[in-house]
């Protein structure tokens, strides 16, 4: 692998989260200034497919596959990857179907929370899937370290993820959980992710564990991968949950 070549692939992950940052800030911009539904939403689509295109690699679904061996290992990646992928829609259809309560329940109105709280916890979760992807990239590139020390710093990233939603915005939320339908939606959303957070935590430090013990390789690792989308699908669902429980209407 040549200098040029290293570069490159970590380049390429910068340069998607400069994007994923400058638009992140001009979702909070316009719900502080005009509170544009149109607007946020297609802000919130055009993240969510940066994020599945270049961080979780939705394209390898596609690549073209020569092996026909059902022993083979290119033909049990592929496997791999469409039945996770199907795993991780399904999981989609539930989150889905929290944004719609959320909706129907409270309309355009939103609950009274700390808007810089969540944007600060909000930039926690980008910036540890900008680490992940390059956890990931130094290990396709043959660089353990670089694998174990940016897989090290997405898990405290996620843990302080967690410390600030569940140690912090739960804590001082104006509601408890049984006080109005706002209350319930919040609690409802922000748990179910917290509760995929710290499963995600949970995986990525098996896959540090087995990086330390030298169980992968830059061309066998499937859990690594896997480890991957899984944590960019959690910042996938944020990024839809952040503008709908802090942005989106006039206060509830």
């Amino acid at each position: 692998m040549t200098h040029e070549k290293h570069s490159s692939s970590l380049n390429q992950g910068l340069v998607i989260f400069i994007f994923l940052a400058f638009l992140t800030f001009v979702e909070f911009f316009i719900a502080i200034t005009n509170q544009s539904l149109a607007m946020l939403t297609v802000v919130a689509i055009v993240k969510a497919g940066l994020v599945m295109y270049y961080y979780m690699h939705i394209y390898k679904l596609a690549e073209p596959e020569t092996e026909t061996d059902q022993h083979s290992e290119p033909w049990k990646l592929a496997t791999n990857r469409l039945g996770f992928w199907l795993f991780i829609l399904s999981d989609a259809f539930l989150f889905a179907g929290l944004l719609v309560t959320r909706f129907n329940l409270l309309g355009l109105t939103r609950p009274d929370l700390d808007q810089y709280l969540g944007l600060a916890v909000t930039a926690v979760l980008l910036v540890s899937s900008f680490f992940m992807n390059r956890a990931e990239t130094h290990l396709n590139l043959g660089n353990q370290k670089g694998f174990l020390l940016n897989t090290a710093l997405t898990m405290l990233l996620g843990i302080g993820f967690l410390a600030g939603v569940v140690g912090v915005e739960w804590q001082h939320a104006p509601f408890s959980v049984a006080d109005s339908a706002a209350s319930a939606v919040f609690f409802m959303l922000t748990g179910m992710h917290a509760f995929h957070v710290l499963t995600g935590i949970i995986f990525l430090g098996i896959i540090l564990n087995n990086g330390r013990r030298g169980l992968y390789t830059a061309e066998k690792h499937w859990a690594v991968e896997a480890a991957t989308v899984y944590w960019h699908f959690i910042d996938v669902v944020w990024i839809f949950f952040y503008p709908a429980l802090y942005l989106i209407g006039r206060l509830a």
